[in-house]
Order: C-alpha cells, then structure tokens, then sequence
C-alpha cells in the first residue's frame, strides 16, 4: 500500500511528479494492479502518467473496483479538490462518526493511491481528472451519490441582482461582487449551526420537499408561479432554477440534511458468505462423484450420438435450434443443459466442426470434399475414450473452469439483436474464467460439507464488482457476473464439482494453490497454449483423478437378465460390453442402474453387425449373472432364422428369396406398391426405389431382409466412425493483457526509471538554437559531430545524452557514458539499462552533453 507524506520532499503538482516520488515495488504494485499500462512499456513516467489517465484505462481500473474503495472515490468526486483526508472521512463517516469507516479507509485510500487513481498528500487528495469526469454528478450523468451541483455550480448563471436577493432573504449582509456573495450563500449553508437555525424557520412542506429530494435525485419540477413553500426555499437559495420549471438541490444544502454523508449507506466491510446447509463431507463427495460419473457418461453419449456425423453447421456458424432441441431430447434433458454439455464437449476439444471433410482421411483430394460442414468428435475423442473415468472427467473439469466460452448465453440476443447459438462464434465472456475461479472459491471459504445460499454469493460479487461502466453497448451486461456466476453454481453441480451445493474434495483440489505450484515448480512458468502449460494441467489432471478414483465405482462385467426382455446393470460397464451391449438392446432408462431392453429391431441391428445367433447366445451367458430368460432366447431365434431370408441388391434395388411364396406375399401387400416392385424371376423381384428405401419398406412390413454385397454375400453394416481433422481445443479469449509475472514488472519498472532519466536529466543548450532539440524530442547533430562528441567524452569520461533508433524502428533516448569509439560502434556504459552496451553510430540520432549539475 503507498502511503504519502509531505515531509521530506516537495509536494507533487502532478501525477507524474508523484509517480517519481515511488520506489519501485510501488511502481511495480501500480503496474500489476494495471497490466493494460504495460502494453507497450511506457517510455518514462510521465507517458506512464498520461496512459493511466486515459479513459479506456480508468474505466478499466474503476471496474475492478470494490464497493467501499468505489464509494470513497465518488466521495472524493463530489468533495472540493484537492480534499483533505479529514473531508473524505467526514464524507463517509457522516457527522455521527463511523467506526468501521475510520478502520477501513486507510487502506483503501492506499489502493487508490496503488492504482494511480488517486495521488497527492493526505492534506492535497487529488483525482486523477479522468476519474473526476466520470465520477462527479452532472445533469447528463447523476452520481450514484444522488448529489448535485454546488451553490457555485448551479448559481453560474444568476444574476448579480438575484444573488444580492438570496443574501437579503437568508438575513446575510449584501456584498459587493457575484463571488462574495456565492461564498457569503456557501458559508451559510455548510455551517451546521447557522443553517439548522434557517431550517428551523421553514415551513413544514418545505422541509417536506427538502426530504424528498435529499437523497436524490436532486432535481423537481415546479410551475411558473410556485407555492409559498417553494418560494421560500427559492428565495434562500435551498433550491435554485436551472431551466424554465427545473430546480436543483444545492450539495450543500443535501450534505447539510444527509448528516454529512455522501452516501446513504456505505459498505466498507464485504458481505460474508452464509451457509445454505450443512452436510457429512463424505455425503458431499459421494455425491459429487456420482454426479461426475453421469457428465462422464453424457458427453460419451452426446458423442456417439454424433459418432457418424453429427448435426449441420449454421452458415454464421453453430447449431440450429431445431438440432439443439433434438440433442436435448436424444440426452433426455433440457435445453439449457444440452447447450451445456455441447459447449464442454468443444471447450475440452472433444467436439469440433469437420471443416466440410467427408471421411475420416483428410488429404488435398477434392473428392473429399462436401459442401456441408457439420459437427462430430475429433481424434482427440477417440484417446479421451481410453482413460479411466477419473482422468476423463479431470480433464472436463479442467477445461470448464478456464474456458471463456458461456453457454448459458445460449437462446439469448447480442447487442446486434442476433440470436447466440450453441457452437456459435458470440459465446466468449473474458469474465467468466475470473467469475467461476471466485465463485468456487467462495465455496471453499466456507468449512468442509456447507453449501452456500446462492443469495449471498451473489452479493459478496457485487461488492466486489460494483460498478460497469460503458456496459450500454451489451445489453444486460451490466447483470452479467450475477448470471455468470448463477450459471456456475449451475455448471458445478452438474459436472460434479459440488455435491448438494457444497465443494466437493475434488472441486477444492481444483482450486487448492499447491497442486498448482507443484505443476509450476515441476514444468516452468506457465503460458496457455505452451507445452509448460499442457504439462501443468496433465499434472493438475492427475492429481485431479487421483482424488476422485477411490470416489467411482469399478466397472461391471456382468449385466442381471430379465424375464420381461431387459437386462439391467447395475453399475457403470467395462467398455467391450456396454458397447455390444448398446447394439444388441437399446437403452430404457439411466440413473444408478441402466436398464436394456431387448426388441426385434435391436436384435436384428446386431445382426446386421455381423453377429451370429451363436455369438448373441454366447455373449449373454458370459456376461449375465441370471440364467437368460427363454423369452429372450426365442426372440434371438427367431429374428436370426428370418434375418437374411430376403436379400436386397442394387438393381437400382432387388429382392431375392429362394422361396417364392414370400415374394408372392409381398407383391399382394398393398403396402408394397409404394416400392413398385415386379417379378422378374420366381426367386427375383426388381424395385424402383434404392436399397435403403427397400430395406426400410420391408422391415416395416414386418420382414426381415438383409443387404448384401455384389458378390452375393451379407453386407454387415457397422456404424461408420465420421471424425473431424485434428482440432485442437478452442483457446481462452483473455479479458485485457495477461497479467505480468515478477520478471518483466522488474524489466518494465527499470525501463521506465531509465527512460525517464534520460528525459529528465538536464541537458546543456547547444550555441545554435537551430540544433537544440524540441521540447521531448531526441538531440539531432551530424555523424561528425557525434563522432567528435563521443571521441571526447572517452578521454573526459563525461556522461552523454543521445537518441538511438533500434532494427525496429523504435526510437528512445538514452543516457551512456562512451568507453570506446571503433569500428563505427560506441561501446558504453549505458545508464539508463544500468549495463554495458554497444550501439552502432549510424543508429545514433544525436548527442548531447549532460549540464553539470
């Protein structure tokens, strides 16, 4: 925390001034504080100064303010500059005093002062100005204080005659001159005694309408001819006209009535976080695993759905709302949470648009190409499919909490008035990493097994991050960390990193600083999209799924056969067996258990994959735990002695059958004639639809055919693997510049002090007024000149300011003391990057000798 103290040094006139009054560690904390400073380095302290008061930045760093240090900065807007620390105190104190407010507000005058909006003296506080503009209230933008403008501000434009009036009515002397008399009307109205005493003279509805306009707004309407009561605040000056049927409040006069206090209610301490429940830390992680177990497994099954290929893209890119609601009806769940396993799958990497490639080869053959770019599973699937359970869901989880994307923006508008789809290219929130990284943490503040009133999480944030300005261009951005930070309460549960709304083991062992610095010590400094960085989160991965193994259940290698033809198992299945198991039955219902059930059509689609009846046989004795039920070996039997019966070909499609009578059958089915079939040999029948069409037709009439291949044989048809190129997983969109790490702080601080120095130090005046340099401008002399310059300050040793121009292009001013003039290089020590350096004469712009002082 800076602190400032006028003994010792000069009072600064400006930001600047006060910027060269700082150690380095306070110029590092501004920095840190203020990343989007650094970009590019500022050349010296006072282009430092300049950069901090521009607006995007103030904006910027006012966002990033808490509640309290915001409250003491609108204080300060309204107060007279520069304001002592005595008036922001009794701003925020109010007349009664504050005992919170006095602990709280040397610190967070310390902040201000860090982050450069606030810089002088505690006896000369001072805004910087851009923070005053958009602070302080005006008729276009009130201040959330709900304050107006002083008695000088709003009697600018009053007449000295009226001004003479408002003396005479409030019982003070005439004065001689406008200023006098406002400073006369100023006086009054901010001595507490004198003014209750005029107050006490007022007419009760005229202390009604002061009460009413007290905390704001400040402004009323009133006709052209008031009321008694408002003519007797008029005529005091307690309001005062700013247009025809407007007045305004004087400050004053509200700070008088307010008790002193810029605020109604001020917040210097943030709102704890209260506990929803308690609940056994094991209940918690129990549940929390079992709820990882589930996002495990739909996102497998959000993918196998699109195993062959999944849904179209938008031309604008994402999905149709039609296919988001058909994915949500295929996941059995709502909307909103499809978009959401939709956006993980594709943040995590596992999910992907195909560019418009068809297969799963991607070479430069144009016959590879279609027209339709659709969404399906990358490589990356494929190996995720793999791993443990454990490390699946890790590297969900990973990816969730740093990744930018929001689905639940999804159905909403931009500020265009374009609908956001899932997938869409208008998802990215800088803020939501940040958001979801602090909402976790307030959970993990909490003791082991509590789950947190939504509530009360929502409001510590808002203390947190008050205020949005220029939110306008987004509409409802201004609300945009309380929906992020819903949406996570949301998402945590849903993934597993809360269980009943309390953290679970593994979700603080996502956040918990040691697993991290144990990657940081182990891989280097990391950057996203470095391999230090895929390293570190494989190392957080592992730790991640070494917690959350013991929590799963081992994988079953059996399933409980049914009499009523379902299978059901009672657990998560090893893999070869929940994937045969999926083709031969289908899915009835999931939760705990996944109940199977057996149809004719299941049977025959593992059939048609090139099992036998022999196989199906084998497989459900292998893996049943109960005898198999008759029934389900009948139906087996059955659907494998007619599956195969009829064949089906290309002719553009036939059907053959060694027994005539079924083609006979099937000819005299009215049902038929939509295929247009005729007999071309007793065992033959041609049709004018394709294959597929006839297979289709066929089955619905209740036959069994199979394709088969040119040469006659069985076509088996397996599902056919559609994969994306390789994809990797969508980059974080970073809210402003990274934050600096320690090193370059060090660099940029030093940079700076010698920029600065070399701006500063003073400079003789060259015999030529035509050669001195322009004020900041860098020394200009000819290649003689420097020549002759640098040849004598090595045999003086005298110290030289120049201007030298890098590879780049970049121009700086440095200053160096020349060691050694040759080869058309000066070798000097260089003061300003505090080392030994080599310049090429032709890069030198100039030379200047440095004043002796």
């Amino acid at each position: 925390m800076t602190t400032q103290s006028t003994a010792g040094a000069a009072a600064p006139r400006t930001l600047a001034e006060e910027l060269r009054q700082r150690d380095d560690a306070s110029l590092a904390t501004l920095l840190r504080a203020r990343p989007d400073l650094l970009s590019p380095v500022p050349n010296d302290l006072t282009q430092l100064a300049t950069r901090a008061g521009t607006r995007a930045s103030v904006v910027r760093a006012l966002g990033r303010l808490d509640t309290f240090a915001l409250q003491a900065a609108e204080a300060l807007a309204i107060a007279p500059e520069p304001a002592t620390y005595e008036t922001l105190r009794a701003l925020l104190a109010g007349d009664d005093g504050d005992e919170l407010v006095d602990r709280t507000l040397p610190g967070t005058v310390g902040t201000l002062r860090d982050q450069a909006l606030v810089w002088g003296g505690d006896e000369r506080l001072r805004l910087v100005r851009t923070v005053r503009e958009l602070l302080a209230p005006s008729a276009q933008h009130p201040s959330p204080t709900g304050l107006g403008p002083t008695v000088a501000e709003s009697t600018s434009g009053m007449s000295p005659g009226r001004l003479q009036q408002l003396l005479e009515a409030a019982g003070l002397t005439s004065t001689h001159d406008p200023v006098s008399a406002v400073s006369a009307l100023t006086d009054l109205i901010t001595d507490r005694t004198r003014m209750s005493a005029l107050l006490d003279e007022a007419p009760v509805d005229a202390l009604d309408v002061l009460g009413r306009l007290t905390w704001g707004p400040p402004y009323g309407q009133v006709t052209a001819e008031p009321a008694a009561h408002l003519r007797w605040l008029l005529d005091r000056g307690l309001l005062v006209p700013t247009s025809p049927g407007t007045v305004v409040l004087p400050r004053e006069v509200a700070l008088h009535l307010r008790g002193g206090r810029a605020h109604r209610t001020t917040h210097p301490l943030p709102p704890e976080v209260a506990a929803a429940a308690e609940h056994r830390p094991r209940v918690v992680d129990a549940t929390a695993a079992g709820q990882a177990l589930a996002a495990v497994a739909t996102v497998e099954e959000l993918l196998k759905e699109w195993h062959e290929g999944g849904p179209a893209a938008l031309r604008a890119g994402g999905l149709s709302v039609r296919d988001l609601k058909r994915t949500a009806v295929g996941l059995d769940v709502p909307e909103p949470t499809a978009a959401f396993w939709v956006e993980l799958a594709y943040a995590t990497g596992l999910l992907a648009s195909d560019g418009g490639w068809e297969g799963s080869s991607y070479d430069e053959d144009p016959a590879s190409r279609r027209t339709e770019e659709r969404y399906a599973a990358t490589p990356a699937y494929d190996d995720w499919l793999e791993l443990p359970a454990a490390e699946r869901w890790a590297r969900l989880a990973v990816a969730w909490l740093s990744a930018t994307r929001t689905p639940g923006l999804v159905g909403g508008r931009d500020g265009k008035d374009r609908v956001l789809s899932a997938l869409g290219p208008h998802l990215d929130r800088s803020a939501a990493p940040e958001v979801r990284r602090h909402v976790l943490d307030l959970l993990a503040e909490l003791p082991e097994g509590a789950a947190a009133a939504p509530e009360s999480v929502l409001a510590r944030l808002r203390w947190e991050r008050p205020l949005r300005i220029g939110a306008a261009s987004d509409p409802g951005s201004d609300d945009l960390r309380t929906r992020l930070a819903r949406w996570t309460l949301d998402e945590a549960e849903l993934l597993g990193v809360t269980g009943r709304g309390a953290l679970s083991a593994t979700g603080r062992a996502l956040l918990t600083d040691s697993v991290r610095t144990e990657a940081r010590e182990a891989h280097g400094p990391v950057t996203h999209g470095t391999a230090q960085a895929d390293r570190a989160e494989t190392a957080l991965e592992g730790a991640l799924a070494e917690l959350l193994s013991p929590l799963l259940p081992e994988p079953l290698d059996h399933v409980l056969l049914q009499a009523d033809l379902t299978a059901v198992a009672p657990g998560p299945l090893e893999r070869p067996l929940a994937e045969t198991l999926g083709v031969l039955a289908d899915v009835e219902s999931k939760g705990g258990a996944t109940v199977y059930r057996f149809t004719p059509g299941s049977v025959r689609r593992a059939l048609d994959a090139g099992r036998t009846a022999t196989d199906l046989h084998t497989f459900l004795e292998t893996h049943s735990r109960t005898p198999v039920p008759q029934p389900l070996s009948y139906l087996i039997d059955d659907v494998a002695r007619r599956h195969g019966h009829l064949r089906i070909g290309a002719a553009s499609a036939y059907v053959r059958c060694d027994d005539d009578s079924v083609l006979g059958e099937i000819l005299a089915d009215k049902r038929a004639a939509a295929l247009r079939l005729r007999r071309l040999a007793p065992t033959v029948l041609a049709a004018q639809a394709d294959p597929a069409a006839l297979l289709d037709g066929l089955r619905s009439m209740g036959f069994a055919p199979s394709a088969e291949t040119p040469e006659g044989d069985v076509l088996i048809a397996r599902a056919h693997a559609h994969r994306t190129p390789p994809r990797t997983a969508p980059a974080p969109v970073p809210e402003g510049p990274p934050l600096p790490d320690d090193t370059l702080l060090g660099a940029a601080v030093r940079a700076i002090r010698a920029g600065d120095m070399a701006s500063t130090a003073p400079k003789r005046q060259a015999p030529d007024a035509a050669a001195r340099p322009a004020p900041g401008g860098l020394p200009r002399t000819t290649s003689a000149e420097t020549l002759a310059t640098m040849q004598a300050a090595v045999m003086t040793g005298e110290t030289l300011w120049i201007g030298y121009v890098n590879a780049e292009g970049t121009a700086s001013q440095r200053v160096i003391a020349p060691v050694r003039v040759e080869g058309g290089f000066v070798t000097a020590y260089d003061h300003t990057a505090d080392e030994v350096r080599t310049y090429p004469l032709h890069r030198v712009t100039g030379v200047a000798e440095l004043a002796e002082e």
